[in-house]
């Protein structure tokens, strides 16, 4: 019953489904697991077991462990905070603004029943297109939009793909190498070395500053 620990977004992300759903949460066999587990009965040492769970301390190797977003933009894999990630959604119609057709505002999509700017990533960031003719002719099946919230903004970002939830440990991490020439160094923090790829770590203050700026 548990798919999503073993071969969902907890596990080793082999299952098919997610490829359509991105994500475990979004899946109903995981909805469905949530409401068997919040309507079954309660085992008799129910708060004591609980009790001894919050009270025990996560092991040391544990502690400091970050959670983050992995996702493609162009020919970049990156990675942002999952805090400020609020959504992962199927791209939506994006409806163009007046005299912006350049610019870093796409234009606006209408999220939830709320009309939400569109900026692209790809443009405040950038970052080259995919010149790999596998990911270039999967854009648009994979192609996603990313909720962004901070600091009162929310605002909608299309990427090229997205791997999902990661945890990474700052002893993972790497400085990024002064002779690195990406566009994305300005925003990137440090690096990550994943699946034989380096994902630059999106620094979301900066990163936010900017989408700010553009939306002025």
């Amino acid at each position: 019953m548990d798919c999503w620990n073993r071969i969902g977004v907890r596990g080793d992300s082999s299952c098919p489904e997610l490829e359509r759903y991105v994500h475990c949460r979004n899946c109903p066999v995981h909805a469905a697991g949530a409401i068997a587990l919040l309507e079954r009965a309660p085992e008799d040492d129910y708060v004591a077991t609980w009790t001894r769970h919050v009270a025990t301390m996560e092991a040391a190797a544990d502690r400091g462990a970050e959670s983050i977003v992995i996702f493609r933009v162009g020919a970049e894999w990156l990675a942002l905070p999952t805090a400020v990630v609020g959504e992962v959604t199927r791209m939506l119609s994006i409806h163009s603004l007046p005299h912006r057709r350049r610019d870093i505002v796409l234009g606006v999509a209408n999220f939830r029943g709320k009309l939400t700017a569109c900026l692209s990533l790809e443009r405040v960031l950038g970052v080259e297109p995919s010149s790999s003719p596998g990911q270039a002719g999967q854009r648009g099946e994979r192609q996603r939009l990313l909720v962004l919230n901070s600091g009162g903004l929310c605002v909608v970002c299309p990427v090229d793909e997205v791997h999902g939830v990661h945890h990474v440990h700052p002893r993972d991490l790497r400085d990024v190498p002064a002779t690195l020439a990406r566009a994305t160094t300005r925003y990137s923090t440090q690096l990550l070395p994943w699946q034989g790829r380096s994902v630059g770590i999106l620094d979301a203050p900066t990163l936010f500053a900017s989408l700010k700026r553009s939306l002025a």
